[in-house]
């Protein structure tokens, strides 16, 4: 093909790419008045007590997309250009706030943005505490809170939140905690002189930066986020964090992926005041106390093999350390409305001193 066709061809290609961003502009625009006569019709009906947002609503339409995609595109890549679509047209219903683990850049704040999109307001707070009691006196709509990782298991001061607080599980969204080595423009690596990041970041690199850094000063800071404001504005510096930071921080990657194992997740629980519905692929997590004595966590399982229901997590934290009761956080496949479930709980029920329903949800789309 010589210079001229190749051209011809691209001027071509060029055009075509043009009009069809021409129809998508005008779907997104349909789609989104659409959405705003959806949040007429809910606040018609519902007044100021309206919900916008429905996580089930959103898990279908998301799982939806994915199994129609027919490439190239990944799955995981159109679900995630929807999710975006789907947080600006419900931003024009009424902006959501997000209570999360702040400050900006860590994980928490990344799992906030992959599971809501970035057209809300997202809300950096200290401590889990704060969060649950921000979601609770309704200044925010939902929080995001860190709940398990893939490296060191449960977390266990998040649990023991829910034992006290009304708030239901609503969501949950995973994400790869890779980590990055982000240094200012202009920054080379042969200069940096030190390093910083969380405590807990420096024990996850250790073996990499033995070998690629066995001279920079490591330098702890409370999160990501400080760490990458630091490094942004200090010469000859550097800091380990999420991909997050650099936009943020306007930082620059020198190395990607240099946690020693590489396949480190951290899983998010949504917290909110509603319930939510069955979405057709969900999980539930109930709250069981029962004082511990032979026999007593087999009585606790037994109805969820009879009924054929999978349980995927078990967890116990003492309850009265006087007593010897427990709690046992039981998460399973299923929705609270499902029959299987129904059976299995109202069993579970009689063999308890007390049970409480802390949420069922989507299982994770994306």
């Amino acid at each position: 093909m010589d210079k001229m066709d190749e051209q011809a061809e691209l001027g071509r290609l060029r055009e075509r790419i043009d009009a069809i961003d021409q129809q998508l502009i005008e779907l997104i625009s349909e789609r989104a008045r659409c959405a705003q006569a959806v949040a007429e019709v809910k606040m018609r009906a519902q007044g100021q007590d309206a919900v916008f947002f429905r996580p089930e609503r959103e898990a279908q339409v998301i799982r939806r997309v994915m199994e129609r995609n027919p490439g190239p595109l990944s799955d995981e890549e159109m679900g995630r250009l929807f999710r975006e679509v789907m947080s600006a047209c419900l931003a024009l219903e009424r902006p959501m706030h997000i209570a999360y683990l702040g400050p900006e850049g860590t994980f928490t704040h990344a799992a906030a943005l992959k599971h809501f999109g970035y057209s809300v307001v997202t809300l950096p707070f200290d401590s889990d505490a704060e969060i649950f009691r921000e979601v609770e006196a309704g200044e925010a709509h939902y929080g995001v809170v860190p709940v398990e990782t893939s490296t060191e298991g449960i977390i266990t001061h998040t649990l023991d939140r829910f034992v006290t607080s009304p708030l239901k599980i609503c969501g949950e969204v995973q994400i790869r905690t890779h980590l990055f080595l982000l240094a200012a423009p202009g920054t080379e690596p042969r200069h940096i002189k030190r390093i910083y990041s969380h405590p807990q970041s420096f024990v996850h690199c250790r073996q990499w930066l033995e070998a690629h850094f066995p001279n920079a000063k490591l330098v702890a800071m409370s999160s990501h986020g400080e760490a990458a404001l630091k490094a942004a504005k200090e010469p000859h510096s550097a800091a380990i964090a999420g991909e997050i930071c650099t936009e943020l921080f306007g930082l620059n990657r020198l190395e990607r992926n240099i946690e020693d194992s590489p396949n480190q997740i951290t899983r998010f629980l949504i917290i909110g005041r509603e319930k939510v519905g069955p979405s057709g692929q969900d999980k539930t997590v109930v709250l069981a106390s029962r004082r511990n004595e032979p026999g007593a966590l087999y009585e606790l399982l037994e109805p969820f093999h009879r009924h054929q229901i999978s349980l995927t997590r078990i967890e116990s934290r003492p309850a009265d350390a006087n007593t010897w009761t427990y709690h046992f956080f039981l998460e399973f496949e299923g929705h609270w409305e499902d029959t299987p479930v129904k059976a299995a709980i109202a069993e579970l029920n009689q063999r308890v001193s007390d049970l409480r329903h802390l949420g069922s949800f989507p299982v994770g789309a994306l």
